[in-house]
């Protein structure tokens, strides 16, 4: 099994980006927002197939997925809480 780094960050990356997908989904369906809900579950499907067919190649890609789906839900709710002007505990 041949790891790179290149791919192991562009994993991450696009784990990130699947989880601040995932986030807005939540967000939209809590607010019954359709159209933008279905648009971010499109997304989902679309980002996550790029991850899911990389790391199931190399196991330790996982870690990347793992890494990136945590930045992903922290930088969005984070985001979301300061464009909502709220305080984060």
């Amino acid at each position: 099994m041949e790891f790179s780094i290149v791919t192991f960050l562009l994993i991450m990356l696009a784990m990130a980006l699947a989880d601040v997908c995932w986030t807005l989904y939540f967000i939209d369906v809590e607010e019954r927002k359709a159209h933008p809900a279905a648009f971010w579950s499109a997304m989902i499907i679309l980002v996550t197939a790029f991850t899911v067919t990389n790391y199931v190649e190399n196991k330790i890609y996982i870690a990347a997925a793992f890494l990136g789906a945590y930045i992903g839900t922290f930088a969005t709710i984070k985001w979301k809480l300061k464009k909502e002007g709220k305080q984060t505990p």
